[in-house]
């Protein structure tokens, strides 16, 4: 909770209503339908910490855990709340008082038939090398998706009438544990869902390497041994040419299971049993393989890292008062390692960087945080590169994050939408679906990791929040250090003097007109930054695709999964501006055999 409601008196009503909302309780606080969701003595040895789910369907096309969305409309139900010390046999009551999405209040639930589930997210307490304790969803493999989450209780889906006006008490018992990650291949029609976490483990081979490194960095700060991934992509003909080294291109993306690196690269084709879209993105996968193994792309190394934190499935690769020093470790542990153990060109001018999304923010914050570490960065709809257009809202300027307010009455902010136009979430909402799954930031998803990657550290030692996540009010002073420490944009124009020269020729955008998130338009305001600078002037670029939507890539391709083909379409170009700008006696040639 940030400590401003403590300082201003008229938000006490706000701070109060969200005590009520979101606090567990072991009674029910109101006459009405209740539920009361207990662990049986069998499936643990001692009280657990975590966050319990209520979940409701109104459907069986899957179990109610899965069936829970951002889309709003789309959306099936959720009551949550945290619990602390829930011991085995004891319930947790959730009632009229419990905070809900979309529908806030179990009161407001319309009299009918559903299937209704239970589940408890478990928290791990993390001793902190900064000395704040917290309790935190830790990563068990599977890239922060709580619905499989190794460990984590739930109950069988059961259908039920449920009339919340009823004074009935629903016993729900979490009586399944979520198994410990398989780690043989997969089928290969699993491949794409990620969203479950049960892509294909794929398994080293000549050109696919997994490695693992502790970090002494993050292991400090997070009091416990923790590591770093990558999985290594070597060219073709590594083996045989043992005195060639070769450049380093590292792509930024969220943690998956499986061999991540762009197109998967699959070194057998499609089977006919594939559905549609893991059919087309198996198809790119092997395109890419026999690419990369037959000559015609650049013999470089390529690595993507694996980073998840108990915040989300990926740190944002920099370093975090609340997450830890990860830009360092990246940057000075992990790469470094992969330089030397693979014969990488442990130099920065032989070094690019690229990613989408999350993984665009990423790459441009490792040139912009570590310009001389590398000679380039392609972003591909990055995450919000300026915080004047954080989703609809202005940071700085607005006092509310969910509404536009005027005179007599206040319009929502759109937060998600089609490539038409078409609302599907808005600010609040999608908040709130947020809040639902967990507080102090806690949700494992995309505004609750930017508070944990952008915040300053809370004396609870949770991230500060950058709003009230029930209301929406912004807290302008978190704000301030947002801006100083990670507004990219804004960085960009502080310090171009010494970063300009750094950064020229290195800067390549790519983002839909329509973006998904309306990311587009942090990036216009970048852009109109960048166009004007001088001394130097920046010479990178930019590629917004007209009515196209989030993963836009410059490609023309309607399958959308585009993003598959980066390094066929850009690798050469890549390796055409390291050539270029390569220092007087630097290798660029070793590794053309």
């Amino acid at each position: 909770m940030s400590a401003r409601f403590f300082c201003q008196p008229s938000r006490i009503v706000f701070f109060l209503l969200l005590t009520v909302l979101l606090a567990p309780s072991l009674a029910a606080q109101s006459s009405g339908l209740r539920f009361e969701v207990s662990i049986p003595k069998e499936a643990a040895d001692a009280p657990l910490d975590g966050h319990v789910l209520l979940l409701i369907s109104t459907n069986n096309n899957d179990e109610p855990r899965f069936q829970l969305a951002e889309e709003f409309a789309q959306s099936q139900q959720a009551f949550g709340t945290d619990v602390d010390g829930l011991a085995p046999g004891k319930p947790i009551v959730i009632d009229a008082s419990t905070f809900g999405y979309p529908t806030r209040s179990l009161a407001n639930l319309p009299v009918s038939d559903y299937y209704v589930q239970g589940l408890l997210n478990v928290y791990d307490t993390f001793h902190l090398g900064n000395g704040h304790s917290v309790k935190l969803p830790p990563d068990k493999g599977e890239g922060q998706h709580w619905q499989t989450k190794p460990g984590n209780l739930y109950s069988k889906p059961v259908k039920m009438h449920i009339d919340p006006k009823s004074d009935e008490v629903i016993r729900i018992s979490l009586t399944e544990k979520n198994p410990p990650l398989d780690r043989e291949l997969d089928k290969v029609d699993s491949l794409l869902d990620w969203g479950r976490g049960q892509g294909a483990a794929i398994e080293d081979n000549k050109w696919v390497k997994h490695i693992r490194i502790q970090s002494e960095l993050l292991t400090k700060f997070w009091g416990r041994p923790t590591y770093l991934g990558a999985v290594v992509l070597l060219p073709d003909g590594y083996e045989e040419h043992p005195n060639a080294e070769f450049p380093l291109v590292v792509e930024q993306d969220h943690y998956h299971r499986d061999l991540f690196l762009p197109a998967g690269f699959r070194t057998e084709p499609p089977t006919p049993n594939l559905k549609d879209s893991a059919k087309i993105s198996a198809q790119y996968a092997y395109k890419f393989y026999q690419d990369w193994t037959s000559g015609r792309l650049p013999r470089v190394i390529m690595m993507t890292i694996q980073h998840p934190t108990p915040y989300f499935d990926d740190s944002y690769a920099v370093n975090s008062e609340s997450q830890g020093p990860y830009g360092d470790a990246i940057n000075q542990e992990l790469i470094p390692y992969v330089e030397k153990k693979f014969r990488a060109i442990a130099d920065g001018w032989a070094h690019i960087v690229y990613g989408g999304s999350t993984g665009g923010w990423e790459a441009l914050a490792s040139q912009v945080f570590y310009p001389d570490q590398y000679n380039g960065a392609w972003v591909f709809c990055p995450d919000v590169v300026d915080f004047r257009a954080y989703g609809t809202a202005n940071l700085y300027t607005d006092d509310n994050a969910y509404f536009v307010d005027g005179f007599f009455g206040r319009v929502p902010r759109s937060e998600m939408r089609q490539a038409d136009g078409l609302v599907l979430a808005t600010m609040e909402t999608a908040n709130h679906y947020e809040l639902v799954l967990g507080t102090h930031g806690r949700s494992g998803e995309q505004f609750d990791i930017w508070q944990a990657t952008f915040s300053p550290i809370g004396s609870d030692g949770y991230p500060k929040p950058i709003f009230n996540k029930l209301t929406g009010d912004i807290d302008h002073e978190v704000a301030k250090y947002w801006k100083e420490h990670y507004d990219l944009s804004a960085i960009m124009q502080r310090d171009w003097k010494t970063l300009g020269p750094k950064l020229a020729g290195k800067l390549h955008f790519y983002v839909g007109e329509s973006d998904t998130w309306y990311l587009d338009r942090a990036v216009h305001l970048l852009q109109d930054f960048l166009e004007t600078t001088r001394d130097p002037y920046y010479h990178g670029t930019f590629d917004f695709g007209v009515r196209q939507p989030h993963c836009y890539s410059g490609a023309s391709d309607s399958s959308g999964l585009a993003t598959y083909t980066i390094p066929q379409r850009f690798l050469p170009a890549m390796v055409e501006h390291m050539e270029q700008t390569a220092p007087k006696g630097a290798d660029v040639s070793s590794w053309k055999y």
